[in-house]
Protein backbone atom coordinates (compact mmCIF):
# COMPACT_ATOMS: atom_id res chain seq x y z
CA UNK A 1 0.00 0.00 0.00
CA UNK A 2 1.10 3.35 -0.77
CA UNK A 3 0.80 6.34 1.61
CA UNK A 4 1.19 10.03 0.50
CA UNK A 5 3.51 11.78 3.45
CA UNK A 6 5.21 15.20 3.34
CA UNK A 7 8.65 14.50 1.83
CA UNK A 8 7.61 11.36 -0.33
CA UNK A 9 5.54 7.95 -0.74
CA UNK A 10 6.02 5.78 2.01
CA UNK A 11 5.78 1.95 1.53
CA UNK A 12 4.20 0.36 4.67
CA UNK A 13 5.43 -3.96 5.04
CA UNK A 14 2.36 -5.60 5.52
CA UNK A 15 4.58 -8.83 6.45
CA UNK A 16 5.99 -7.20 9.65
CA UNK A 17 3.18 -5.54 11.50
CA UNK A 18 3.92 -1.86 12.32
CA UNK A 19 7.50 -1.48 10.15
CA UNK A 20 7.37 0.86 8.02
CA UNK A 21 10.17 1.28 4.80
CA UNK A 22 10.69 4.95 3.53
CA UNK A 23 11.73 5.29 0.59
CA UNK A 24 12.06 9.28 -0.29
CA UNK A 25 11.85 10.74 -3.48
CA UNK A 26 15.20 12.19 -5.25
CA UNK A 27 14.13 13.55 -8.28
CA UNK A 28 16.91 16.11 -9.02
CA UNK A 29 19.74 13.56 -8.54
CA UNK A 30 17.86 11.20 -10.38
CA UNK A 31 17.52 13.35 -13.44
CA UNK A 32 21.06 14.54 -13.20
CA UNK A 33 22.08 10.29 -13.03
CA UNK A 34 20.12 9.48 -16.09
CA UNK A 35 21.41 12.39 -18.54
CA UNK A 36 24.96 10.86 -16.56
CA UNK A 37 24.20 7.56 -18.03
CA UNK A 38 22.80 8.89 -21.34
CA UNK A 39 25.57 10.95 -21.94
CA UNK A 40 28.04 7.69 -21.24
CA UNK A 41 26.32 5.34 -23.45
CA UNK A 42 26.34 7.87 -26.41
CA UNK A 43 30.27 8.90 -25.62
CA UNK A 44 30.84 4.69 -25.68
CA UNK A 45 28.98 4.48 -29.04
CA UNK A 46 31.09 7.43 -30.72
CA UNK A 47 34.50 5.69 -29.65
CA UNK A 48 33.51 2.43 -30.63
CA UNK A 49 32.40 4.01 -34.09
CA UNK A 50 35.65 5.70 -34.27
CA UNK A 51 38.01 2.62 -33.10
CA UNK A 52 36.22 0.85 -35.87
CA UNK A 53 36.57 3.11 -38.49
CA UNK A 54 40.50 3.71 -37.68
CA UNK A 55 40.70 -0.22 -37.58
CA UNK A 56 39.23 -0.29 -41.07
CA UNK A 57 41.50 2.63 -42.35
CA UNK A 58 44.55 0.96 -41.17
CA UNK A 59 43.57 -2.53 -42.72
CA UNK A 60 42.84 -0.87 -45.71
CA UNK A 61 46.19 0.52 -46.06
CA UNK A 62 47.95 -2.47 -45.42
CA UNK A 63 49.15 -1.33 -41.48
CA UNK A 64 47.23 -3.54 -39.56
CA UNK A 65 49.04 -6.62 -38.43
CA UNK A 66 46.76 -9.97 -37.82
CA UNK A 67 48.75 -11.94 -35.76
CA UNK A 68 47.57 -15.57 -37.77
CA UNK A 69 49.63 -18.78 -36.13
CA UNK A 70 51.23 -21.12 -38.50
CA UNK A 71 50.40 -24.68 -38.00
CA UNK A 72 51.73 -28.16 -39.23
CA UNK A 73 50.63 -29.63 -41.85
CA UNK A 74 48.28 -27.20 -43.53
CA UNK A 75 49.47 -23.76 -42.22
CA UNK A 76 46.26 -23.24 -39.95
CA UNK A 77 45.50 -19.68 -39.92
CA UNK A 78 48.35 -18.09 -41.42
CA UNK A 79 47.72 -21.28 -44.59
CA UNK A 80 43.91 -20.02 -44.70
CA UNK A 81 44.77 -16.39 -45.09
CA UNK A 82 47.44 -16.87 -48.05
CA UNK A 83 44.91 -19.40 -49.99
CA UNK A 84 41.78 -16.90 -49.19
CA UNK A 85 44.26 -14.14 -50.40
CA UNK A 86 45.10 -15.57 -53.57
CA UNK A 87 41.90 -16.82 -54.19
CA UNK A 88 40.50 -12.98 -53.67
CA UNK A 89 43.25 -11.60 -55.96
CA UNK A 90 42.42 -13.68 -59.11
CA UNK A 91 38.61 -13.37 -58.26
CA UNK A 92 39.49 -9.77 -58.66
CA UNK A 93 41.17 -9.73 -61.71
CA UNK A 94 38.59 -12.21 -63.16
CA UNK A 95 35.60 -9.90 -61.71
CA UNK A 96 37.28 -6.61 -63.72
CA UNK A 97 37.72 -8.17 -66.58
CA UNK A 98 33.80 -9.58 -66.50
CA UNK A 99 32.66 -5.81 -66.06
CA UNK A 100 34.57 -4.47 -68.68
CA UNK A 101 32.59 -6.92 -71.35
CA UNK A 102 29.57 -4.79 -70.28
CA UNK A 103 31.03 -1.69 -72.23
CA UNK A 104 29.08 -3.25 -74.73
CA UNK A 105 27.48 -7.48 -74.17
CA UNK A 106 26.20 -7.67 -77.58
CA UNK A 107 30.17 -7.95 -78.56
CA UNK A 108 31.77 -9.32 -75.98
CA UNK A 109 28.86 -12.09 -74.48
CA UNK A 110 30.60 -14.49 -75.48
CA UNK A 111 33.70 -13.16 -73.06
CA UNK A 112 30.74 -12.35 -70.52
CA UNK A 113 29.40 -16.17 -70.33
CA UNK A 114 32.88 -17.98 -70.11
CA UNK A 115 34.29 -15.27 -67.64
CA UNK A 116 31.07 -15.56 -65.85
CA UNK A 117 31.17 -19.07 -65.42
CA UNK A 118 34.79 -19.46 -65.19
CA UNK A 119 34.05 -17.08 -61.86
CA UNK A 120 31.78 -20.08 -60.28
CA UNK A 121 34.20 -22.41 -58.84
CA UNK A 122 36.68 -19.07 -57.51
CA UNK A 123 33.73 -17.72 -55.76
CA UNK A 124 32.33 -21.75 -54.06
CA UNK A 125 36.05 -21.83 -53.04
CA UNK A 126 36.60 -18.46 -51.57
CA UNK A 127 32.92 -18.37 -49.53
CA UNK A 128 34.39 -21.94 -48.49
CA UNK A 129 37.94 -20.88 -47.24
CA UNK A 130 36.57 -17.39 -45.35
CA UNK A 131 33.51 -19.66 -44.60
CA UNK A 132 35.87 -22.31 -42.73
CA UNK A 133 37.67 -19.33 -40.85
CA UNK A 134 34.67 -18.17 -39.59
CA UNK A 135 33.20 -21.27 -38.16
CA UNK A 136 36.50 -21.98 -36.22
CA UNK A 137 36.41 -18.51 -34.91
CA UNK A 138 32.96 -18.96 -33.55
CA UNK A 139 33.52 -22.29 -32.34
CA UNK A 140 36.28 -21.14 -30.31
CA UNK A 141 39.21 -22.88 -32.23
CA UNK A 142 42.58 -21.28 -30.13
CA UNK A 143 44.45 -20.43 -32.83
CA UNK A 144 41.79 -18.70 -35.03
CA UNK A 145 40.14 -16.72 -31.85
CA UNK A 146 44.04 -15.67 -31.86
CA UNK A 147 44.08 -14.77 -35.29
CA UNK A 148 40.98 -12.57 -34.09
CA UNK A 149 38.20 -11.48 -36.58
CA UNK A 150 38.29 -9.05 -39.35
CA UNK A 151 37.08 -5.32 -38.46
CA UNK A 152 33.37 -4.67 -37.48
CA UNK A 153 32.54 -3.44 -40.70
CA UNK A 154 34.20 -5.88 -43.16
CA UNK A 155 32.19 -8.42 -41.12
CA UNK A 156 29.23 -7.05 -41.59
CA UNK A 157 30.13 -6.08 -45.44
CA UNK A 158 31.40 -10.19 -46.10
CA UNK A 159 27.97 -11.69 -46.19
CA UNK A 160 26.39 -9.28 -48.29
CA UNK A 161 29.45 -9.67 -50.80
CA UNK A 162 29.42 -13.42 -50.85
CA UNK A 163 25.31 -12.95 -51.41
CA UNK A 164 25.24 -10.51 -54.12
CA UNK A 165 27.56 -12.60 -55.74
CA UNK A 166 26.22 -16.23 -55.28
CA UNK A 167 22.97 -13.93 -56.90
CA UNK A 168 24.70 -12.69 -60.04
CA UNK A 169 26.38 -16.15 -60.89
CA UNK A 170 23.18 -17.75 -60.31
CA UNK A 171 21.00 -15.16 -62.19
CA UNK A 172 23.02 -15.63 -64.91
CA UNK A 173 22.64 -19.48 -65.16
CA UNK A 174 19.17 -19.15 -64.75
CA UNK A 175 19.09 -16.91 -67.84
CA UNK A 176 20.41 -19.86 -69.80
CA UNK A 177 18.32 -22.33 -67.96
CA UNK A 178 15.40 -20.44 -68.71
CA UNK A 179 16.11 -19.56 -72.75
CA UNK A 180 13.56 -17.31 -74.12
CA UNK A 181 11.54 -17.32 -71.51
CA UNK A 182 14.23 -15.30 -69.41
CA UNK A 183 12.82 -12.25 -71.57
CA UNK A 184 9.53 -12.78 -70.24
CA UNK A 185 7.92 -10.55 -67.80
CA UNK A 186 7.63 -11.88 -64.46
CA UNK A 187 5.63 -8.18 -63.16
CA UNK A 188 5.53 -5.12 -63.85
CA UNK A 189 6.25 -2.41 -61.40
CA UNK A 190 5.19 1.49 -62.33
CA UNK A 191 5.32 0.74 -65.91
CA UNK A 192 8.42 -1.14 -65.60
CA UNK A 193 8.80 -4.96 -66.72
CA UNK A 194 11.15 -6.90 -64.48
CA UNK A 195 11.88 -10.40 -65.71
CA UNK A 196 14.65 -12.43 -65.71
CA UNK A 197 17.65 -10.70 -66.87
CA UNK A 198 16.48 -7.25 -65.29
CA UNK A 199 16.96 -9.28 -61.89
CA UNK A 200 20.67 -10.56 -63.10
CA UNK A 201 21.02 -7.21 -63.96
CA UNK A 202 20.01 -5.79 -60.46
CA UNK A 203 21.83 -8.28 -58.57
CA UNK A 204 24.97 -7.30 -60.20
CA UNK A 205 24.45 -3.58 -59.43
CA UNK A 206 23.99 -4.12 -56.03
CA UNK A 207 26.63 -7.03 -56.24
CA UNK A 208 28.99 -3.79 -57.47
CA UNK A 209 28.61 -1.57 -54.68
CA UNK A 210 29.42 -3.90 -51.90
CA UNK A 211 31.61 -5.55 -53.96
CA UNK A 212 33.69 -2.12 -54.53
CA UNK A 213 33.84 -1.43 -50.86
CA UNK A 214 35.52 -5.05 -50.23
CA UNK A 215 38.23 -4.20 -52.65
CA UNK A 216 39.26 -0.92 -51.37
CA UNK A 217 39.37 -2.33 -47.69
CA UNK A 218 40.92 -6.05 -48.83
CA UNK A 219 43.03 -5.48 -51.68
CA UNK A 220 46.46 -4.25 -49.70
CA UNK A 221 45.66 -6.65 -47.54
CA UNK A 222 45.80 -9.22 -49.91
CA UNK A 223 48.47 -8.81 -51.96
CA UNK A 224 50.82 -8.67 -48.78
CA UNK A 225 49.41 -12.11 -47.63
CA UNK A 226 49.92 -13.32 -51.25
CA UNK A 227 53.70 -12.53 -50.91
CA UNK A 228 54.01 -13.69 -47.57
CA UNK A 229 54.63 -10.24 -46.39
CA UNK A 230 52.94 -11.02 -43.14
CA UNK A 231 54.83 -13.68 -42.01
CA UNK A 232 58.15 -12.72 -42.97
CA UNK A 233 60.97 -15.43 -41.96
CA UNK A 234 58.58 -17.84 -41.17
CA UNK A 235 57.66 -20.86 -43.94
CA UNK A 236 54.01 -21.47 -44.04
CA UNK A 237 53.25 -25.45 -44.22
CA UNK A 238 50.70 -26.44 -47.01
CA UNK A 239 51.79 -24.84 -49.61
CA UNK A 240 51.90 -27.99 -51.84
CA UNK A 241 47.78 -28.11 -50.90
CA UNK A 242 46.85 -24.81 -51.43
CA UNK A 243 48.57 -25.05 -54.79
CA UNK A 244 46.52 -28.23 -55.67
CA UNK A 245 43.84 -26.38 -54.75
CA UNK A 246 43.91 -23.75 -57.08
CA UNK A 247 44.97 -25.57 -59.41
CA UNK A 248 41.89 -27.88 -59.28
CA UNK A 249 39.73 -24.99 -58.66
CA UNK A 250 40.98 -23.00 -62.00
CA UNK A 251 40.53 -26.94 -63.73
CA UNK A 252 36.93 -26.56 -62.77
CA UNK A 253 36.74 -23.63 -64.19
CA UNK A 254 37.56 -24.57 -67.47
CA UNK A 255 35.14 -26.98 -67.46
CA UNK A 256 32.12 -24.86 -66.15
CA UNK A 257 33.08 -22.20 -68.85
CA UNK A 258 33.17 -24.91 -71.50
CA UNK A 259 29.68 -26.46 -70.64
CA UNK A 260 27.86 -23.22 -70.04
CA UNK A 261 28.54 -22.13 -73.16
CA UNK A 262 27.92 -24.41 -75.21
CA UNK A 263 24.44 -24.76 -73.22
CA UNK A 264 24.11 -21.40 -73.96
CA UNK A 265 23.82 -20.92 -77.54
CA UNK A 266 19.99 -20.56 -77.72
CA UNK A 267 19.43 -17.88 -75.23
CA UNK A 268 23.00 -16.32 -76.99
CA UNK A 269 21.23 -16.19 -80.28
CA UNK A 270 18.14 -14.64 -79.27
CA UNK A 271 19.52 -12.17 -77.02
CA UNK A 272 21.91 -10.98 -80.22
CA UNK A 273 18.64 -10.68 -82.13
CA UNK A 274 17.04 -8.55 -79.50
CA UNK A 275 20.42 -6.25 -79.18
CA UNK A 276 20.56 -5.72 -82.85
CA UNK A 277 17.10 -5.18 -82.99
CA UNK A 278 17.57 -2.31 -80.83
CA UNK A 279 20.65 -0.79 -82.03
CA UNK A 280 17.91 -0.75 -85.36
CA UNK A 281 14.97 0.41 -83.97
CA UNK A 282 15.48 1.55 -80.58
CA UNK A 283 13.05 -0.96 -78.79
CA UNK A 284 13.77 -1.71 -75.01
CA UNK A 285 16.12 -4.76 -75.35
CA UNK A 286 14.82 -6.28 -71.81
CA UNK A 287 11.24 -5.21 -72.64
Amino acid sequence: MIRAVAGGPMLVDGSRKGKILCTRSRPAKWTKRTVLTESTGGQRVHDRAVASLNELVATAAGNAHRDDPIAATTGGPAGNARLTAWTGLLLLALFLAETFTLISVGHFITAHILIGAFLIPLVILKTATTGWRIARYYLGTSDYRQGGPPPTALRLLGPLVILTGLAVLGSGLALIALGKSSFTTIVSIAGFQINALTIHQASFAAWLVVMGLHVLARTVPAVKVALGKESVGARVPGGSARGVALAVTLALGVLTSVLVLHFSGGWTNHLLERFHHHHHFGYPPNG
